[in-house]
């Protein structure tokens, strides 16, 4: 019989069949089946003893302690005598050893396809119990602000000092490039129309209007989400990890006074402030298409740009960026207070408030579009 594996048959007599086990047996190099075996016994069924022949067998690892136990298990139900006696001392030991313990009924569980129907409805519950825990997030610090307001709660000045940098000066140089880069953006995508109008100078325009009424705001409040929203969910999440959060509770500090509410406090304060300054750098950086591409100098640039802008934009842009702060600090807080007891729970609610956070930032700047058209603003 050809041999498969370092795994041959030899019948024996009538009813006795000779197993052969030659060469390297590794898990690397595939793990043989059982089933050879079962065509085997079926094609002879007259086979009522089963031997083994491991002579040829040069090595081995726990690959054919698997493949034995399968033929055991084959030979106990078939009814048929399995000899050990050929075999090495130490796979002999591992076979008894593994046998030892009968397995357990039902612990090899079987895949269930779950309805789709159920799945509709697990994918319901699921939503309205999240649905369910936001409100509560968004009733309890509504509660807490109100005692903020009253000057009743309680958390550490140098926790806001120190999440203020965090969010505010630290989180410079990524406002910096990406606020520069859309400028330059804006800039070229415009220059490349209005040039053939010989309306060049309008860029300028294009660009201020841009920036401070929608792109500033918008831009920070997306990095501000995947940087500072993260970080919020992945500190809390593994304060609940930790059961640091329970330890608040359990000591008589609430937990949203002591660790949400300075987080969403040091990023209203940063947001604005960081808009302003991702609309000066965009200006900057389509000045710079400006002056490099369209030979317009920088006065010309910035005086169109000043006429081009109000006050109104100014402050409608600082608006929307401070609401976009407190939608990436709650959205980053709830995540971190929802997150389950694992490490990879962790990582699953950083990832859940970017996405969050993000959704939320890009559904209040289609309600601010709507509500500043509607004020004429």
């Amino acid at each position: 019989m050809a041999i498969e594996g370092g795994l041959s048959f030899m019948q024996m007599g009538d009813t006795s069949l000779e197993i052969r086990l030659a060469g390297a047996w590794r898990l690397r190099g595939g793990l043989p089946s059982a089933a050879l075996l079962q065509r085997e016994l079926e094609s002879a069924p007259q086979v009522k003893n089963v031997a083994f022949e491991s002579r040829e067998l040069s090595s081995w690892d726990s690959s054919v302690l698997a493949f034995l136990v399968e033929v055991s298990e084959l030979c106990r139900k078939r009814g048929i005598t399995m000899d050990r006696a050929s075999l090495p001392a130490g796979l002999r030991r591992l076979l008894d050893l593994a046998e030892a313990v009968p397995e357990k009924t039902g612990a090899r569980k079987e895949a269930v396809v779950t309805p789709f129907l159920e799945r509709i409805g697990n994918t319901a519950i699921g939503a309205s119990s999240s649905l369910t825990e936001m409100l509560a997030f968004l009733g309890d610090m509504t509660l807490t602000f109100v005692r903020l307001f009253r000057l009743k709660v309680r958390f550490r000045a140098s926790d806001l000092f120190l999440l203020i940098q965090q969010a505010g000066a630290q989180a410079l140089p990524i406002v910096t490039l990406i606020s520069f880069l859309v400028g330059v953006i804006l800039a070229f995508v415009g220059a490349v129309q209005l040039k053939q109008f010989g309306a060049q100078i309008y860029v300028a325009d294009l660009v201020g209007i841009a920036m401070i009424r929608e792109m500033g705001a918008m831009m920070t409040g997306i990095i501000m989400a995947g940087r500072t929203g993260a970080a919020f969910a992945a500190q809390l999440g593994t304060m609940k990890v930790t059961q640091e959060i329970d330890a608040f509770t359990t000591m008589g500090f609430s937990p949203l006074e002591f660790l949400v509410l300075p987080r969403v406090i040091a990023l209203v304060l940063m947001m604005p402030l960081l808009c302003l300054y991702a609309d000066f750098v965009g200006i900057l950086g389509g000045a710079a298409i400006g002056v490099g591409m369209l030979d317009l100098s920088w006065t010309t640039y910035f005086r169109e740009t000043a006429n081009a802008i109000s006050l109104t934009d100014v402050f409608g842009g600082v608006f929307k960026a401070s609401v976009y702060g407190v939608l990436i600090a709650l959205s980053g807080c709830l995540r971190g207070i929802q997150c389950g007891n694992s490490s990879s729970a962790v990582g699953d609610a950083a990832t859940s408030a970017v996405v969050t956070g993000i959704v939320a930032i890009v559904v209040a700047c289609g309600v601010f579009a709507v509500v500043f058209y509607v004020l004429g603003i």
